[in-house]
Order: structure tokens, then sequence, then C-alpha cells
């Protein structure tokens, strides 16, 4: 009877619906009725049972990528310990060694403790335990004596073993046995079949523990590791090794493992106290023995609040059943309208022929011919590897892949596509210099973007050029370009015109200069590294006269042909460090300028500038220090000389150091001495450099500016940081070297133009100096 009337239903509607609709709707008022049922039922199953595998999948992933982690920092700890125990300082030689006279061995042995505790964060301390001695001799760094029976006792039972190296957990102070610690020891000498002392290290307990939480993904739950033949154990949360939890845990991976200790590995689902932990459990394989890790996470807070919602999906599908029932015949008009259009739109206002099927076969046929297409599109993308190629070539240049042979090398560069069977490969190496001078176009820190540009440009005018290239992007306004060219083609000539054009293009676009150094051509690709470090050499030795440069290098160092040298401004130098001390600002920055002008004279390289900045530089934090500030506290312990060898530009490298060095400075002086008192000292200062080469004392110089002796002696040591007579002794010893550089005076002649007499200007001279005027000026006129 309801087929019957069904059947008269859907008559009505054979004429103006497709086969689809026709076959469907009956379906969707029976299925459509019931939604909430099947979702809740669904999502309840999901939770119980596919999410806590899931989250026990995940759970199992992390904590073994961590475990491999604490694995390969273990195993570096017992490298390194292993290493020491083989060095030379700890041979035989200790044995027979009487630290007490030879200080200088127990100094080293101090050194080389304090550098193995360094080696690795998780280090407490490394001791060293020699047992032949009464009383025996403990290196804890520093050299002592154990004089207590029980620590005695302790460091015995760690060299009475036949292990040579191996961890334990132990109590180093015997007054506090319950503070164990996780230990490694290894035997020395190492090798030896009589060991007669230990090299200890120490781990820390908080940083052990700390490590340990890593493997504890969620808040709560609990991480420890024990060894498998022992009773070493640590915990991350400081459980103790008999806890309820601990020991139900221990059962439960004893009985999974099949064995008594624990060992193998794994992950379960684990019920505590109506929490649900996930746990997994693995081994971490030591010298000598095996450890079990144990993570357990709880995952109840993540699955209770969805169980909860799926019982209450449930519970509101019971109630809708009926009301679903009758909305699906409705929406089932609705439903088809979608479906309906889109139809009409392939068939383009076609009726649908009865030989094709239903409307969904339609849609399916053209759904497998864009599946078709886009699959082809995702092989072919795959294939190209683009930033895969780009890692590569950026690690082969600066020297990472030294451990591959020239065969893997070869095999590498054909996986990515490149022929290199006769042919050669050249480096080439472009730096873009002038961000100074762009008036705002460009602002600190646009480096990056600035290369980036230049790198797209590079890609595309090497792709016109060379049909094997790839660019590799530094990201400080420097690009490296490989390129394999024919052996027997006339390269020369394109890379010409590609370094003609590039320049061109970098100098209207960009609006900056550009130094471009072509190595020399090369076979095989392990030696590509040194092409292109001799390239990025080559770049540093550029003209500060030309703009544009290429640099094409045919043998090795040709870049210092024909490099004039020009003396280093110590005048200026003097000058500028005297305007520092006394707090003249605006002179010190004109100074500044006058310096880095004489540097960078006519035919002068970037490379020398630079160095001369970095001498500079040493003066000027020697100056600092003298007035007594300290570098590292001013310049928040910056490493001043790092941040300036990374500026290339010599406007950029002038106004950095104002910026960075001069005006911290002079704020820190202003901070310390009034106008007047740095007034007073600037004439005294004068005074003395006028009249050096004279008898001058603390007196007569007070008298010349107004002041007593006493009040001169303090504020000069405030301002300049130095005595007076040292200030007076240093400035005639500038001098004193000036005249011995530059002139031909006999050495009586220099020491009466700087205020000495001959015997006493010998005599400091080489107290200050290390050595006699005349060495020096031999020296001098040497170089």
């Amino acid at each position: 009877m309801r087929g019957v009337l069904l059947s008269k239903v859907f008559g009505r509607k054979q004429g103006v619906k497709g086969r689809f609709y026709r076959k469907s709707l009956i379906m969707i008022l029976v299925v459509a009725s019931i939604p909430g049922l099947i979702t809740g039922i669904f999502l309840y199953w999901i939770v119980n049972s596919q999410l806590e595998d899931e989250l026990l999948s995940i759970h199992n992933k992390q904590i073994e990528q961590r475990a491999r982690n604490i694995d390969a920092q273990l195993n570096n700890m017992e490298l390194m310990l292993s290493h020491w125990a083989f060095d030379s300082i700890f041979d035989y030689s200790l044995e027979e060694s009487n630290f007490i006279y030879d200080f200088n061995r127990a100094h080293d042995i101090t050194n080389t403790l304090i550098v193995m505790q360094g080696s690795n964060t998780l280090n407490k301390g490394v001791s060293l335990y020699l047992k032949g001695e009464d009383p025996p001799i403990k290196f804890d760094p520093e050299y002592g004596t154990v004089a207590s029976n029980a620590l005695k006792a302790t460091y015995d039972n760690l060299l009475d073993t036949k292990q040579v190296v191996y961890w334990t957990q132990l109590a180093i102070d015997p007054a506090r046995p319950a503070q164990k610690e996780l230990v490694l020891v290894h035997h020395i000498p190492g090798g030896s079949r009589t060991p007669f002392g230990v090299l200890v290290s120490r781990l820390d307990n908080e940083k052990v523990q700390d490590m340990l939480r890593t493997m504890t993904p969620y808040s709560g739950g609990e991480t420890f590791i024990m060894q498998n033949n022992g009773d070493m154990y640590m915990s991350a949360e400081g459980s103790a090794k008999d806890s309820p939890f601990v020991e139900r845990l221990r059962r439960e991976i004893g009985d999974r493992s099949g064995s008594g200790n624990g060992s193998g590995s794994g992950s379960f689902i684990f019920v505590w106290e109506d929490i649900t932990f996930t746990v997994t459990y693995g081994q971490l394989s030591r010298i000598t023995d095996n450890w079990t890790y144990v993570s357990a996470s709880p995952i109840t807070g993540i699955s209770e609040p969805v169980i909860t919602v799926s019982k209450i999906i449930i519970a509101v599908s019971l109630v809708v059943l009926l009301l679903a029932a009758l909305l699906a015949w409705l929406a089932s008009q609705r439903i088809y309208n979608p479906v309906k259009r889109l139809v009409s739109t392939l068939q383009e206002g076609r009726s649908l022929p009865q030989d094709q099927g239903d409307e969904f076969s339609l849609i399916e046929s053209h759904w497998n011919h864009l599946h078709r297409e886009s699959s082809e599109l995702n092989k072919r993308l795959s294939e190209q590897l683009p930033y895969v190629k780009e890692s590569f070539l950026h690690q082969l240049l600066q020297g990472y892949l030294h451990a591959y042979s020239e065969e893997e090398l070869q095999a590498r560069m054909k996986r990515y596509k490149w022929q290199l069977s006769g042919r050669h490969i050249i480096v080439m190496y472009m730096r873009m210099t002038g961000i100074a001078s762009l008036e705002g176009k460009f602002k600190d820190g646009d480096e990056g973007l600035v290369t980036f540009a230049a790198f797209n440009m590079i890609e595309e005018l090497a792709a016109l050029h060379f049909e094997q290239h790839n660019a590799v992007n530094f990201h400080n306004l420097a690009v490296g370009l490989l390129i394999v060219v024919p052996k027997d083609n006339d390269y020369e000539a394109r890379l010409q015109q590609f370094s003609g054009e590039l320049t061109a293009s970098i100098n209207r676009l960009l609006k900056m200069k550009l130094t471009i150094a072509i190595s020399k051509p090369t076979v095989k690709l392990a030696t590509v590294p040194f092409i292109f470090e001799e390239a990025k050499l080559a770049a540093s030795h550029r003209s500060l006269e030309s703009e544009n440069q290429v640099i094409v290098l045919e043998e090795p160092g040709h870049y210092r042909e024909g490099a004039t040298e020009q003396a280093y401004p110590f005048t200026l130098e003097r000058e500028f460090i005297q305007a520092l001390r006394t707090g003249r600002e605006a002179e010190a920055e004109t100074l500044l300028q006058e310096f880095m002008a004489a540097l960078s004279y006519s035919g002068a390289k970037e490379f020398d500038v630079q160095q001369g900045m970095l001498h500079l530089l040493g003066s000027v934090l020697h100056a600092v220090m003298s007035s007594g500030v300290q570098p590292h506290s001013m310049f928040k312990g910056v490493n001043m000389y790092e941040r300036l060898s990374q500026i290339r530009e010599p406007k950029l490298q002038l106004a950095w150091l104002q910026r960075e060095v001069v005006g911290p400075f002079m704020r820190e002086l202003a901070s310390r001495s009034d106008a007047g008192t740095k007034r007073l000292i600037e004439q005294a200062m004068i005074y003395l450099q006028h009249n050096y080469m004279h008898d001058i004392s603390l007196d007569n110089c007070a008298d010349h500016i107004g002041t007593n002796p006493f009040f001169l002696s303090k504020a000069f040591k405030a301002v300049t940081g130095v005595n007076f007579i040292d200030y007076l002794t240093g400035l005639r010893m500038e001098k004193a070297k000036e005249l011995l550089r530059e002139s031909m005076l006999k050495i009586n002649d220099v020491a009466e133009q700087v205020g000495y007499q001959h015997s006493y200007f010998n005599r400091i001279f080489k107290k200050i100096e290390g050595m006699t005027p005349s060495r020096y000026r031999e020296l001098s006129q040497a170089e």
C-alpha cells in the first residue's frame, strides 16, 4: 500500500525531475530523519576508540622524537668524557705527579675540567679523583685532597668496577645520602687495565628533570627513567620510585614487555583513579646498560567534553526524530535546486539523455577530468623542487658539504637535473653597495628586501644567457650565482654581457652600485666552496673609487696586484681619542670624519678601510677602559668588533661608530663630570701637548691653569681615566715613536725633543714598549 502511494506521488514528477531526484527522494525521507542519532553514536564511537588511539599515536611519536633528542645529548656527553679520558693530560704521568710543586700541571687540569664542565648544559660539575696518594687527590675542579673516609669509599667504589665507563646514581656528599645525583664515570687513563683514577661528570638534577619534562606534552602526568639492571631512577616531578602510581606503571610495562625489568618499547592507554593517560615507554641504549623511559600524559580533559556532547546529541536526536522525517520531504525540494542548476550548466540547457545515466554521472565524468588535470599539475610541481635545490647549493657554496666525496656531490647534482659532463662550473659573487647614499629610499633593516629584488633580477637575466644556472640569496645585499657552461664554448663574452646588463639594471631600478667577482672555472664540485670564498675575498678588496666593478679571477691573489699603501693616520687617531677623553663631542665627530677621509684615499680598498676602522675601534675601547668605564656594561655585552666587521660601506661604518660608540661614551662621560672640571682638564691637556718637551710637573701645570695640585691630580684621573704623570709619559712616548718612524734624528736628539735625558729615555722607552728606541726604528722602517 505504501509503495503504491509513493509511486503515485513520484509518477507526477517524472516529467520535470531527473532520474537521480526520483531515486533519492525516498532515501532522503528515511535517512534524513535520523542524522542526529547517527552523528551522536558515531561521535561517541570516535571519542572512545579513534580519538584515544589518535592521541596515543601522536603522544607516541612526540615522545619518541624527544627521546631521540635526549639520547643524542647523553651520547654527546659520553663521547666527550671518553675523548678527554684518552687525552694526554690524563695519562700515566698523573700517578707520579706532585701537584704541590708541579702547580702548572694542576692549573692545566683545573682549566680542562672547567672546559669539560661547560661543554654541556646538563653538567653540574666535572671532577678528577686519583687514588694513588695518601690522602687521595681530588680536582673539583681545583686541587684538593679527600680527607673523609666516607667520601674516599664513595670514589673508591666508582674505581673498583670492571666497567671502564658507566652511568650511576649516587650521593656525592656522604652527609646527605638521600640527595643522589646522576653521574657519568670514566676510568683513567683511558683504555688502561690498571686505572688509578676516575673522571666523574655530575648532572644537575633540576636540569635533568627539566629535560624529562619535555617528554610530557600535556600538563600533569609523570615522566621518569630507570636503569634496567640496577636501581637508578630519575623522575621529572620528583615522584618516589615506590609511589603507587609509578609502581603500577612499572608493573603494567613489565607485563606488556614480557620481562620484569620493563625492557622493550611501546605505548598504551592507562586508567588511574578515573583519569585516562597515554603512556609511551622505550629504551635509551647507554654504555654497558639500557635505560627505560616512561612518559604518562593525561588526556581525560580532552576526551571528556566530546563524550558529553555526543550523549547530548543522541538525546536530542531521539526527540526530533519524527520532526526530521516530516521536514526531509520539504528540504528535498530545495536540496535538488543546486544539482539541477549544475546539470543545466554542464549540458548548456539541453535535457539529460536517457543513456547518459543520472545527474551525478555527468558531474562525475567532469570531476574525473578535472582530477586528472590536477594530478598531472601536482606531479610536475613535485618534480621541480626549487627550494631543495637552492638549499643544496647554499650548503655547497658555504662548504657545509665537505664530508661528501666528489662522486656523491656529482650524484646529487644529477638528481637535481644538472648536466655536468664536459662542462665548466663558474661561481659569481655579487654584492650591492650604496644603500647609505639613497637618502631615505631604503631604511635600516631593508637589506633583505633589496636583496630579494636583486635576486629576482639576477634569476631573470641569467635565464636569458645561461642554460644551467641557480642563484642563492644571502639576504645581506649579496647574491651568489652558480653557472654551468660548456668547456669549448666562448662563455667569457656571455659572462661580460650578463655582468653589464645586470649592473645597468641594478643601477637603474634599485639605484645601487654593484660589485661582481667571477671565479675561475672548475670541473670539480669539491673545489666550488674554495673558489666561492676567493670570489668573496676579491669583492672585499674592491676599490672605493670605482662604483661598479667586475673582478675576473684568473689567478689566486690577483686582486692584490697594483694595490697602493697608505700610512695609517696615527695623528688623527690620537687627536680623536683625546677629544673623546675630554668630552668634546663635536670635535670628535669632525676628527672621525677626517680619519675616515684619510683611510679612503685614492685607490683605497674596502678591505683596508674596514681593517683601519677595526684598529680605531680597538683604540676607542682602550680609551673607554682607561677612563674607568667597562665596555661590556656600556655596550650591553654586544661584540662591537663583530658588528663593525659586518658593515662594508665606509659611510655606514662612520655612522655606526658615531651612533653606537661615540654617542654612548660621550653620554657616559657627561654623567660622570661637570663641564667646568672638563674645561680645566682640557686646558691642562693642551698645556701638556704644547710643553711636553720641557720639564713639567704637576705643580707648575696647576699654577698655569689656576688650581691646586691636589684637585688637578684627582680631577685629571676622574675625567681622563689615567694619572697626570701617566698621561704625560704616554704623550711623550707617542711623539717619540712618531719621530723614530718619520725622521732620521739621533736617539739623543729624539730624547731631548720629548723632554728626557738620553739614558732615562732609553730605560723608560724599553719599559713601556718592550724594546729599545733603536730596535723600534728598525722594525718600523722594515715595514
